[in-house]
């Protein structure tokens, strides 16, 4: 029996051995190929075994060491002969492969890191079965794993994936336009979710948010992914469009968020905001320990405000001064509070003495407090009502911060009102996506998916929304106490629309401000456990320090030399070959490498069942004919 299994591996070597090392430089090394296995296939056992060739692999021994290399280049040389009449002309020809390092087998696993090189005349074999799926075995034993792909060259070889590798990363899908990106992401997070969808675990502590630009995954009840998530279909253009994302007032009153919505600038009118901001917090705060409802008690300091400054600007002798208050007061307690009675005789303003250079009453005296409390004008201030939602809310105090600093000469109109009317401008834009009336949370509580879908937005929405949901669910998970023993996953589709370093569209505050929060938010992944998905057909556009930070890259077919070198820049460690073969991979194929992975693998990603694929078909004019 023993002399048995000694003829069988004896036999097994002369089958599997392909050469030697000729010459050893470096990474590089050059085999030559014996003779007799210069066939495209060998067999073995009654099987047909595929031969060496370029992108297979092959493994040198030395002593008891198997180091694993790839092919990446195969030549012949042709010998000089000794004498032509006793040298056949194939004896002539060498073929040579050049190979490059990959790692080696310990313990029967492989690990893809340097331990010794080859010396000349090591022997060079084929890897058999066993070894070939060693190679591409990426989980240990007691890992939860998914399988969504098959090796593009050897179609039988699944791969199968630990979920912990791959999830507890920061993930990118690169692809160019038709080339299965749609597919490739949906399918990773579908598997995911069918694999742990009876894990109670899973659904309470991983929070899973897709950023959709395009409507791929549109509606509640669909099986895209998974049947039991939320979606908010937004829209800046339907009146009528129900949803909206609940959205506490505390996250809109941030400095530097709304700085941005308003455009301000850094020197003027971003410290206005700030000393409202501040005002607004203070008045929060103050009334916060009163005994009456906490909402009644802030109104009531906010009017009682507005009358004393009504008070001292009737008084005021500063004509152009007075008219320009006089605005905003108007504004606060009509415009703001859709009153139809703005342009009433009783409450037109009081008349004005260019003699005296000051308000006058009904007996020409200068206004007395007794006198401006009899006004309409004043009176209407009792009348007054916050807005029902924060962004008017917070508006109203804008106006009132401006009243105190041009009444004190803190501020110049035409230097502050600029950023005002910018907010006003998109206040109508911020009132249809937002609900902040109620303190609700985005999370139902049996989902732990939703899907904010942009279709229907506008361009200034599309870049606004991701940056304000993504900050606000970082900044909870991060404040729970619970953290560590949760996850938070944000999945963001054309990533180029709101993560462009180049992008000429907006402010350079306002694009450093979105990427510096998304920079934060990668930077931070290992402390806080929030991990970044991103799918994209231009990676040359996305911020450097974002790439940089990625983990698991699921590369498409891309054609484009700025993304091609983008991604030779920050995946170091895919060979030459594979680099060079990214413009003519096919449709469904991709790279798939690092954290999840010992080595780059080429793949096939399984299509999705039709109900299970994202909306972004292709329209033909065959179809449109129809």
């Amino acid at each position: 029996m023993k002399q048995n299994n000694i003829n069988q591996q004896l036999i097994k070597e002369s089958i599997f051995i392909i050469g030697y090392v000729s010459s050893v430089s470096w990474r590089s090394v050059k085999i030559k190929v014996n003779k007799n296995k210069n066939a495209s296939h060998l067999l073995y056992n009654g099987q047909v075994l595929k031969n060496i060739s370029v992108n297979s692999y092959v493994k040198i021994t030395k002593w008891f060491t198997n180091i694993i290399w790839k092919v990446e280049w195969e030549y012949i040389e042709t010998k000089k002969p000794y004498n032509k009449e006793y040298n056949k002309e194939e004896d002539l020809i060498e073929r040579y492969l050049e190979v490059s390092l990959f790692g080696h087998f310990e313990w029967e696993k492989f690990q893809q890191w340097i331990k010794e090189m080859p010396l000349v005349d090591n022997e060079c074999y084929l890897l058999d079965r066993e070894e070939f799926e060693a190679l591409h075995k990426f989980n240990k034993e007691w890992e939860e794993t998914i399988n969504i792909w098959v090796l593009t060259e050897e179609p039988a070889q699944e791969i199968k994936v630990s979920i912990n590798s791959l999830f507890a990363s920061h993930i990118w899908v690169f692809w160019n336009t038709w080339s299965w990106k749609s597919n490739t992401l949906a399918r990773i997070y579908y598997e995911l979710f069918k694999t742990m969808e009876w894990n109670s675990k899973f659904q309470s502590n991983s929070k899973f948010i897709i950023i959709d630009f395009n409507w791929e995954y549109w509606k509640d009840w669909d099986e895209i992914i998974t049947n039991n998530k939320k979606v908010y279909n937004l829209s800046t253009r339907n009146e009528k469009w129900e949803d909206k994302i609940p959205l506490n007032e505390n996250d809109l009153i941030d400095l530097e968020l709304i700085s941005i919505l308003a455009n301000a600038t850094e020197k003027t009118q971003k410290p206005f905001i700030e000393r409202t901001l501040n005002l607004y917090k203070r008045v929060h705060k103050k009334n916060e320990i009163q005994w009456e409802s906490i909402d009644e008690q802030i109104l009531n300091h906010f009017k009682n405000n507005l009358k004393k400054q009504l008070k001292s600007t009737l008084k005021m002798t500063i004509k152009d001064k007075v008219y320009t208050l006089m605005d905003y007061f108007e504004i606060i307690l009509w415009v703001n509070n859709f009153y139809d009675d703005i342009y009433d005789n009783e409450l037109k303003r009081p008349e004005w003495q260019n003699k005296y250079s000051y308000y006058i009453w009904e007996n020409w005296w200068q206004f007395s407090d007794e006198d401006i409390e009899k006004l309409e004008l004043y009176k209407k201030i009792d009348n007054y009502k916050f807005p029902n939602n924060s962004i008017s809310k917070l508006i109203d105090f804008l106006y009132l911060q401006i009243i105190f600093d041009i009444y004190w000469d803190k501020a110049q109109n035409e230097h502050i009102s600029p950023a005002i009317n910018k907010l006003r401008s998109r206040q109508k834009d911020i009132e249809k996506i937002f609900n902040t009336a109620w303190n609700t949370k985005i999370f139902d509580e049996d989902k732990n998916l939703i899907v904010i879908n942009l279709k229907d937005t506008n361009t200034e929405t599309k870049k606004t929304i991701p940056l304000l949901i993504s900050k606000k669910l970082y900044e909870e998970h991060k404040s729970d106490k619970d953290f560590k023993d949760k996850t938070l996953h944000i999945i963001i589709d054309e990533a180029h629309n709101i993560l462009s370093d180049s992008s000429e569209r907006e402010s350079k505050d306002w694009k450093d401000y979105r990427l510096e929060t998304f920079e934060e938010i990668i930077k931070e992944w290992r402390k806080f456990n929030v991990f970044l998905t991103i799918a994209s057909q231009r990676p040359s556009d996305i911020s450097a320090t974002i790439i940089s930070q990625l983990h698991n890259y699921f590369i498409h077919k891309l054609i484009n030399d700025f993304d091609i070198n983008a991604i030779h820049k920050t995946v170091a460690y895919l060979d030459k070959l594979s680099f060079e073969s990214i413009p003519i991979l096919s449709t469904w194929s991709c790279f798939f490498a690092w954290l999840a992975t010992n080595l780059p693998v080429k793949v096939n990603i399984k299509e999705l069942d039709e109900k299970n694929k994202p909306n972004s078909w292709t329209v033909t004019l065959d179809d449109i004919r129809k």
